[in-house]
């Protein structure tokens, strides 16, 4: 069954008046299942797995489409994905209802020097009646990401987590002016360690890193070894 960024990418073409072409392939194919060239497909490397926290995905227009989007890579791990799209003017049909969800304690994952302090917090706690964490990332360039959070009023009830990492983003398809900004993946990962969600977040790393070694060796024509450390450490998550 396709996950549900697959879902919201059908649906966006659906809504698009010329084809989206991502540039791959002797013809541009790339495989529905990981968006890669089929020579270097993902689909049977696919981990998935079933932590206690969900992740909710607010993407930007475009985001769906790009090959290079690591919000995919979240929907192929974690279970409980759900990704909509992003409009100023409306919201997105089932949001409202997985957001009111009493099974779910909402975190909205933001940067808090933009927040208001009391709205802010660092940790991922247990919750009264043992709700379950979701979180909600915003799927978009930084600029896109900052309109997307003043101008969502239906996250404004909800706590923002920021994420203060050690680590630098390993990240090297798509480059923020930042370096402290992380890709949506990471930022999943980062959200599945503070909930305790340790060999979740691992495994969201690992297959970032494969899918990055897969998606660089294509694009430069190159094969993929099987055998190497990115590979080797996934192999052993999924074990």
């Amino acid at each position: 069954m396709p996950h549900a960024v697959s879902r919201l990418r059908t649906a966006r073409l659906a809504r698009s008046a010329k084809p989206f072409l991502a540039r791959g392939g002797p013809r541009g194919e790339r495989c529905p299942g990981c968006r890669l060239v089929p020579s270097h497909c993902l689909c049977a490397l696919r981990p998935l797995l079933s932590p206690q926290a969900g992740v909710c995905l607010l993407m930007a227009d475009i985001e769906p489409l790009k090959p290079s989007n690591t919000g995919w890579l979240i929907a192929d791990v974690v279970a409980d994905t759900w990704a909509f799209g992003w409009a100023r003017t409306e919201v997105a049909p089932g949001l409202l209802t997985l957001l009111a969800d009493p099974q779910w304690q909402p975190y909205v994952v933001f940067p808090g020097e933009f927040v208001a302090p009391e709205r802010v917090v660092t940790a991922v706690e247990p919750v009264q009646g043992g709700k379950r964490p979701l979180f909600i990332l915003l799927d978009a360039t930084w600029p896109e990401a900052r309109k997307m959070f003043r101008k969502s009023p239906y996250i404004d009830a909800f706590p923002v987590l920021s994420l203060a990492p050690e680590q630098l983003s390993r990240y090297r398809l798509r480059r923020s002016t930042r370096e402290d900004h992380f890709c949506t993946s990471e930022v999943a990962a980062l959200c599945m360690e503070l909930s305790g969600e340790g060999h979740a977040a691992q495994t969201l790393e690992a297959y970032l890193d494969v899918f990055t070694n897969h998606y660089l060796q294509s694009k430069h024509q190159l094969p993929v070894d099987h055998g190497d450390e990115v590979h080797l450490r996934l192999q052993a998550l999924r074990a």
